[in-house]
């Protein structure tokens, strides 16, 4: 089913398929594995086998039935791209999408090569945004070159949890950048000096910068409850979209 949702960058998550299974450092301390039990144990429909990779055919034509325009998270509880999802099914999904213009749906994978040779053959709807996870150099970095392949209206990374910090970061080709540290009781710390970092390569090569939270750590090192830490970097929320940003004007008047 659609809920509504508390992911400061969309507005409601769609799940046409839960579960899934772990492919690196981001991973460790997965917040849908947890809910996905708790689901369970609370008798909820289609979490029957809790965190195991479950289709949901039922719920694919959801968005269609809602006429407001809505920001959609796809697939919060799972990857769309995981191995054991059926080109088939990813095809009927991005369908979906191409029926519902007048939404926008977010699309958010770690499996990035399978993202780009899947597009290598199916064009993604304009209304579709794609992106991968960047938690660490060694597994986050690389997943920029698949998306960048990818032929999206929008390409967007998410940087939580910030695991360590990620240097200089090519963006090209990329319209959004969110960053956000790990929360939950085996959080691991995000240090301030690494989301400014990537604040200011976003400014310098023209890229919206979203921070999304610091997470079980706050901006001083100390671990508390996720919601005393709060949004602020520097003083003040940073919450830029790729809408109305100057990149997507561009990419608007040459489309």
């Amino acid at each position: 089913m659609s809920t509504q949702t508390s992911i400061e960058w969309t507005e409601q998550t769609w799940n046409p398929a839960v579960g899934c299974s772990k492919v690196s450092a981001g991973c460790a301390h997965c917040y849908a594995e947890v809910m996905a039990r708790r689901l369970k144990a609370m008798g909820v429909k289609g979490y029957e086998k809790g965190f195991e990779l479950t289709l949901l055919p039922y719920r694919l034509e959801e968005p269609l039935n809602r006429t407001k325009p809505t920001v959609y998270f796809v697939n919060s509880m799972s990857d769309l791209f995981h191995e054991n999802i059926p080109d088939d099914y990813i095809r009927q999904v991005f369908d979906v999408i191409r029926q519902a213009p007048q939404h926008t749906f977010q699309v958010l994978t770690k499996r990035a090569e399978r993202m780009a040779d899947f597009f290598k053959h199916y064009q993604p709807p304009r209304n579709a945004w794609m992106g991968v996870t960047v938690e660490d150099k060694k597994h986050g970095i690389q997943r920029l070159d698949w998306l960048r392949q990818v032929p999206a209206f929008i390409r967007f990374i998410s940087v939580e949890p910030l695991l360590e910090d990620l240097g200089k970061i090519n963006l090209d080709g990329i319209h959004w950048v969110i960053v956000g540290g790990e929360s939950g009781p085996n959080a691991r710390p995000m240090k301030r000096e690494w989301a400014l970092n990537i604040k200011l390569q976003c400014e310098q090569q023209n890229v919206a910068f979203f921070f999304k939270q610091w997470g079980g750590w706050g901006a001083d090192g100390k671990k508390r409850a996720k919601k005393h830490n709060g949004r602020l970097l520097d003083g003040r929320t940073w919450d830029a979209t790729p809408v109305g940003h100057h990149y997507f004007n561009q990419e608007l008047e040459s489309a």
